[in-house]
């Protein structure tokens, strides 16, 4: 099996790494690495036999994650983060209309469902009070700090 990084390359995640029960201290879904974060390569191994799996150090955060290789680009490759990812809570920075109708209050809570929607990548899903919207990232401000 051929590995594609080598101890020390440093690599970007290319999603949102979140704990899926392994990682001790953390419950489990909380947020562990910022997609676009990047890292560097301590280990490599195998997981049943078939799945490559990196040890990433992230500096910025302090932690050593696991992650598979679909997870990871080269540093190299380009990235466009946007300001937002899957799962971030958000608030609007002002009221959202339909026509004449408010259907978001201004600093109402809501969470991305979608990133890099629109031409530019710059608008999101978002769902307020179990409705989806679509809202461009000037509309909304982080409410979830990352670690």
């Amino acid at each position: 099996m051929k590995r594609k990084y080598a101890f020390g390359e440093e690599v970007r995640v290319s999603r949102a790494i979140r704990n899926d029960g392994t990682m001790p201290g953390y419950r489990r879904g909380d947020l562990l690495v910022r997609r676009g974060s990047t890292g560097f390569v301590r280990e490599q191994g195998t997981f049943l036999m078939d799945k490559v799996i990196y040890q990433i150090h992230f500096p910025d955060c302090g932690l050593i994650v696991g992650c598979r290789e679909q997870e990871l680009l080269p540093l190299s490759e380009p990235w466009h983060a946007g300001q937002f990812q899957y799962g971030d809570t958000v608030a609007c920075r002002h009221a959202l209309a339909i026509g004449d109708n408010i259907v978001v209050a201004a600093g109402e809570q809501g969470h991305i469902t979608a990133t890099g929607q629109g031409e530019d990548a710059d608008s999101y899903t978002v769902t307020f009070s179990g409705r989806w919207f679509q809202v461009p990232a000037s509309a909304m401000i982080l409410l979830e700090t990352p670690l």
